[in-house]
């Protein structure tokens, strides 16, 4: 499955990316403007991962669905264990 395994590369770029952005403007490295351009190129990448997620969590509920398992368990719920 390269798809895939590309598809996740470029999650983890996109995360690393971003950790990177957030890491800079948290340490005040940079001036107003590159600040501007550093948040919008954020929020895309944090755009970029959310409908990454959001694909793998219906990925996911469909197989769920197709092999005949009667409940899905959202994702929020399995961080309170």
């Amino acid at each position: 499955m390269p798809k895939t395994t590309d598809k996740l590369k470029d999650f983890e770029k996109s995360l690393e990316q971003l950790e990177k952005i957030v890491k800079r403007m948290e340490a005040s490295e940079l001036g107003l403007e590159e600040s501007l351009s550093q948040f919008e190129k954020g929020i895309a990448l944090a755009r970029s991962c959310q409908d990454t997620l959001a694909n793998a969590e219906l990925r996911v509920e469909q197989l769920i669905e197709k092999n005949g398992l009667q409940q899905t368990i959202a994702f929020e719920d399995l961080d309170e264990d």
